[in-house]
């Protein structure tokens, strides 16, 4: 591993242990030439995911876009950022554990959504207008109402 300080190849890891979400391992090293310390994580590596979009375009699935679009939907929203994490986490494990390699988009929207009703409503909502292109007041009310009449 090269040292990400002074660009030594030769580094040696001082510690080693499972990270917090069990699902890689959280390394510390240090370097040999400039003995400076950083961590490092190995995860497995996954077979890439093909997200067929709208129109029937397929792009390589991005962890980022999904983040993106929960971070805006929660955006002064008392959701932490490692409750969005592991939200993120699950979805990933769902997909990635399914046997397909490409999944359309409106599957990985629809686990969002499911995902954020249970967390914060309000975000879902953000959420679902968004990705359902809410475009009338009528259409928002309608999922408005649908949530207040689970809460009945």
């Amino acid at each position: 591993m090269k040292c990400p300080f002074c660009g030594n190849e030769d580094t040696r890891v001082i510690d080693s242990r499972p990270a917090e979400d069990g699902s890689s391992i959280r390394r510390r090293r240090q370097c040999d030439k400039c003995d400076k310390r950083f961590t490092t994580y190995e995860k497995i590596e996954t077979i890439p995911v093909i997200v067929i979009k709208k129109g029937n375009i397929r792009e390589q699935y991005n962890r980022e876009k999904i983040e993106k679009g929960i971070l805006a939907s929660c955006h002064k929203r008392p959701v932490s950022i490692d409750t969005i994490n592991q939200m993120i986490d699950e979805i990933e494990t769902e997909l990635f554990t399914s046997e397909s390699r490409e999944i359309p988009s409106n599957i990985i929207g629809e686990k969002i959504m499911e995902k954020l009703q249970k967390i914060d409503q309000v975000a879902y909502v953000r959420f679902a207008s968004v990705y359902r292109e809410f475009q009338d007041v009528d259409t928002f009310m309608h999922e408005l109402q649908k949530i207040i009449k689970k809460h009945e």
